[in-house]
């Protein structure tokens, strides 16, 4: 495509508007993550374990993008379509806070938390291949990398304030002796941040597609089957399912940890995470650059093995050392700067464009399912240790201590693939 399209006023006003609308989602993401969902979950008297599992739900969420399969072949509109979804499950993650004023009874409480989080995340996985796929659209192939990180820096930096600003907010409410309160304050804020998101989505410049006869669709299985003869792209997908299971062993679990074991307010951890945020906003830019240059594959490894050492240095948080929860956030965020957004982009390298969409479902999908089986495998390790006295061998451990090693030897084995087996494959041209 000529270089001279992406720099016309349609394409720059497209870009920024899916820049903003990132942001926006991200807001939305930190208030049903970490501290803040352990709060709310808390306060309505779910388990801890059953908290880590919630809150591992969106890499079982993941499988809604299967769907995505079928609505990318047949989407003729991609600006309504993707507006309606995502805006719809984006409202589901607003009702999330409003349960606590609801008169729903003990027994059903929990069950109404997953199906807010589940239709939540169906709205938004349904379509997030489909709008990843419009955005970058609008973005020079050359420059995908480096436009995702200044995309992620804004996000971030954003982030960094909206989560100190709502997280002193609820610490405000919490100390007046009103926790409803700053649940109410949270879901007016998702409020404004789903509208956000709807605006930016409608400045996007709109995408439309002749209508598919039912004869040309390509079978379901034909397209799974077509993506999974190629080995470069199984071996992507073996990558990302040892990524997944790393993470969700651990990471669905440490918003209780932070506020129960280390005793910490929402507040201080929202501190501790923009501190995180921070650190990654600061190198998110270099490792764009790193893998413009070298490859995706190359990135995501350099982030991996930062997540190793994050994960080692959480081995040895304790309430005595409380203060390496802040050092295990620093490093782990920054992690994130080398595989969050390659991890995305790489099915570029493996897979031509047309079959991004359904490429991205399947191995988003598989990637995700195995995360949400280790944070159940995780929460079950944590149901034992803790019924244990929190006693290993003789020794004293806390449950989160244990999924951190095991987190460990995972992206071992993901770093050794990596460089063994994906490095070595052939990628496409862009």
């Amino acid at each position: 495509m000529n270089d001279q399209i992406f720099r016309s006023p349609d394409y720059s006003r497209s870009r920024w508007a899916y820049t903003l609308e990132c942001a926006f989602e991200y807001f939305v993401a930190l208030m049903v993550a970490d501290a803040f969902l352990a709060n709310l979950l808390s306060h309505m008297q779910i388990p801890d374990a059953v908290i880590g599992i919630i809150s591992s739900l969106i890499a079982l969420a993941f499988l809604f993008q299967l769907a995505a399969i079928f609505v990318a072949q047949r989407i003729t509109n991609v600006k309504k379509v993707a507006i309606l979804i995502h805006c719809i499950g984006q409202m589901f993650f607003l009702l999330l806070y409003l349960l606590p004023f609801l008169p729903i009874p003990a027994q059903l409480r929990t069950v109404a938390v997953i199906a807010c989080v589940l239709f939540g995340y169906f709205g938004n996985y349904l379509v997030v291949s489909v709008i990843f796929k419009w955005g970058n659209s609008f973005v020079n192939p050359n420059r995908r990398a480096n436009f995702a990180g200044t995309k992620e820096m804004i996000s971030l930096l954003a982030g960094t304030v909206v989560s100190l600003g709502v997280g002193h907010a609820v610490d405000s409410f919490t100390e007046a002796g009103n926790v409803t309160g700053g649940f109410l304050f949270i879901a007016c804020m998702m409020l404004v941040f789903n509208l956000g998101d709807f605006i930016c989505l409608m400045l996007m410049k709109n995408q439309t597609h002749e209508r598919v006869d039912r004869a040309q669709v390509t079978p379901f299985w034909q397209v799974v089957k077509q993506l999974l003869t190629n080995k470069s792209f199984v071996c992507v997908v073996i990558l990302g399912t040892l990524i997944q299971a790393s993470t969700y062993m651990t990471m669905g679990f440490m918003g209780v940890y932070k506020t129960k074991d280390l005793l910490l307010s929402v507040g201080a951890v929202q501190l501790i995470n923009i501190a995180g945020c921070l650190a990654r906003f600061l190198l998110t830019k270099p490792f764009a650059a790193y893998a413009d240059k070298r490859s995706y594959v190359k990135g995501i490894r350099l982030g991996m093995i930062i997540a190793l050492i994050a994960f080692v240095i959480n081995m040895f948080t304790t309430p005595h050392l409380w203060w390496l929860v802040i050092i295990f956030t620093l490093v782990i965020n920054v992690s994130y700067a080398g595989t969050a957004q390659n991890m995305m982009n790489i099915v570029y390298s493996y897979v031509d464009s047309k079959y991004f969409v359904e490429a991205s479902a399947i191995k988003n999908s598989i990637s995700g399912l195995c995360g949400f089986g280790a944070s159940i495998l995780g929460g079950l390790i944590l149901d034992a240790v803790q019924a244990n006295g929190n006693q290993l061998f003789g020794m004293t451990m806390y449950g989160q201590q244990l999924l951190s090693a095991i987190s460990a030897l995972i992206l071992i084995g993901a770093i050794l693939f990596s460089k063994l087996v994906l490095e070595k494959k052939p990628i496409i041209a862009k």
